[in-house]
């Protein structure tokens, strides 16, 4: 899969004109740009420009930029406009076939002068795609990258308090950190390029157990009696509590899946690289495994664009 951005390298080198990096961004001023407008770089971008941020946008589906233009960001016809009008570009999109795609399509990232510029993908992906991915597009266009995946979901991404995990250098870091604390609570420096994916395999870890060990326990309260949606409150302050029990609990009791946390084909994604990771560096994982195989139950059972707290509907005696 990303193997094949190395016949769109050889494509589109040629047609690269390295610019000069001092005559990037003369006024110091960072035009900033985002790419992917779904679940999470909708609310992102409302957050830069609610900061005061210019910002300039692409995505695949019209429909989705609409709302923002009229909220104020400049509409980007291509990936490739949208970097060479910016500076620093944002990234959200889906797995990393799609990553590829907007960097090595027709009118990709690559196409563009990079020199001086910066790419933070916020995208969730394999460590090892991160790292090829930067290093083809460095080769290409000589932009930056930073691999920077998120953790909060859309809640966090709408109130600006999500966790963000980086991996890249030092200064591409320190250059993107104002720009993203003005989406994120947390921005923090995990290593090289790759180090901010193996970071999120970590959180996916935590989070995916979570999501279907709290599901085990909300059902068995159910079925016992127990009012469920009292759980967070009665465990709150103890060992049990956490923001994962706090958050989802009342969402699977009440049944709100709109708009989802996340999709249940994201979470899965995910698990699924944690145990190809596992696998390389020969680490047991057997909870994050069978939380993947109940994650791949949700997806025959709900489809892979429901909300992955729908879990918790697998285990229902009248589904």
């Amino acid at each position: 899969m990303v193997r094949s951005g190395r016949a769109a390298l050889r494509r589109y080198r040629w047609r690269q004109p390295m610019a000069d990096a001092s005559m990037t961004n003369p006024q110091g001023v960072e035009r900033l740009g985002y790419l992917g407008l779904g679940l999470m770089g909708t609310p992102m971008t409302r957050r830069l420009l609610k900061a005061g941020h210019h910002v300039s946008a692409w995505n695949r589906s019209e429909g989705k930029v609409a709302p923002l233009v009229d909220a104020g960001v400049k509409r980007a016809d291509t990936p490739r406009d949208l970097l060479a009008n910016s500076d620093i570009i944002f990234m959200c999109v889906t797995d990393a076939a799609a990553v590829e795609e907007v960097i090595f399509g027709p009118e990709g990232l690559a196409v563009a002068p990079g020199a001086g510029k910066l790419v933070v993908d916020f995208s969730s992906i394999h460590p090892d795609a991160a790292r090829e991915l930067a290093a083809q597009l460095k080769s290409a266009n000589g932009a930056s990258w930073i691999d920077a995946p998120v953790s909060g979901g859309t809640k966090g991404a709408e109130e600006g308090t999500l966790a963000i995990m980086a991996g890249g250098e030092a200064s591409d870091i320190e250059r993107a950190r104002p720009y993203v604390l003005a989406m994120a609570r947390r921005f923090t420096h995990m290593g090289p390029i790759g180090a901010g994916q193996t970071t999120k395999l970590c959180n996916q870890v935590i989070v995916g157990c979570a999501m279907a060990v709290l599901a085990e326990a909300t059902r068995l309260a159910s079925n016992a009696g127990i009012d469920a949606s009292r759980l967070p409150e009665a465990l709150a302050g103890g060992f049990a509590d956490s923001i994962p029990l706090q958050l989802f609990v009342p969402r699977m009791v009440q049944g709100i899946h709109s708009p989802p946390l996340g999709h249940i084909a994201t979470m899965l994604k995910d698990l699924d690289t944690v145990a190809d990771v596992a696998q390389a560096t020969s680490t047991p994982v057997p909870m994050a495994t069978l939380a993947g195989q109940i994650f791949r139950l949700a997806k025959a059972a709900r489809g892979a664009d429901a909300d992955a707290l729908e879990i918790y509907t697998l285990s229902a005696t009248d589904r």
